[in-house]
């Protein structure tokens, strides 16, 4: 069995964060592992407060994980301060991780800033080069190219910035505009549209920790770059098609669909 290793935040509700990610692993028959980066109460309605995890805890459990069940791909999701940030990357370097997705989660889905500028830099600089691929939706590329993007041409020029970079892999997922949900893919320069029809339904909670996490468990699984990416996508519709309905705002998607 093929295992996977989740690096974020824990969600109490269940729809985003850790437990997104562990659901969509074990959707896909892999084995899954997490490293906790912060502890958040939040639910469908919004964030409520985060707790960050002390650096040597967030230290000890990656030790733990590397030095006895070696992951096969690894998610990185939320890490909300310098030193967590940079404690990651060591232990990435360390261990020589491979197949690593990296979900920048810098933006809320109303377009708030999470992280402070200088965990941004630190981010920049140090862990996305290590990324295989990272995964910024629409604001969160706006953050790292410093400016609006508004079309799909500027979509391609965002790209061309983030992979100077260092970025290896850049998929700009374009859902948050537009009439169709198409995600541009950027290696080496080349350029790959994946088109999907936007599905009617409100309840997206943790969409993007749920994407990284199939595009993680394809790559674990030994596909392509693109065939992962594909792969997520069709699971990721599949998953907000099937209209699930939970709680009082805007809720999650329903991991245990048919992939």
């Amino acid at each position: 069995m093929k295992k996977i290793l989740t690096i974020a935040g824990s969600d109490c509700s269940g729809g985003a964060g850790i437990q997104a990610d562990i659901k969509t692993i074990t959707s896909h028959k892999l084995y899954a592992m997490s490293a906790i980066t912060a502890l958040t109460a939040q639910n469908t309605t919004g964030v409520y407060g985060i707790l960050d995890v002390p650096i040597d805890m967030v230290e000890n459990q990656l030790d733990c994980i590397f030095n006895d069940i070696r992951p096969d791909a690894i998610k990185i999701g939320m890490v909300s301060r310098v030193d967590i940030i940079q404690a990651i990357v060591r232990k990435l370097k360390q261990y020589n991780a491979q197949n690593i997705v990296v979900d920048p989660v810098m933006v809320s889905t109303s377009g708030s800033k999470l992280l402070s500028d200088e965990a941004i830099n630190t981010l920049i600089r140090e862990l996305l080069p290590l990324g295989t691929i990272i995964t910024p939706n629409i604001f969160e590329a706006q953050v790292l190219c410093k400016f609006g993007i508004d079309s799909e041409y500027f979509m391609v020029k965002s790209a061309q910035i983030i992979a100077q970079m260092g970025v290896k892999a850049i998929l700009i997922k374009g859902g948050h505009f537009g009439e169709q949900a198409n995600d541009l893919l950027y290696e080496n320069g080349n350029i790959t549209w994946f088109s999907s029809e936007r599905i009617d339904n409100p309840n997206t909670h943790g969409t993007g920790c749920t994407l990284s996490s199939a595009i993680a468990c394809n790559l674990g699984m030994e596909y392509s770059l693109k065939d992962s990416i594909q792969n997520a996508k069709n699971y990721i519709n599949s998953a907000i098609a099937a209209n699930l309905d939970i709680g009082k705002g805007r809720g999650p998607l329903n991991h245990m669909c048919k992939l």
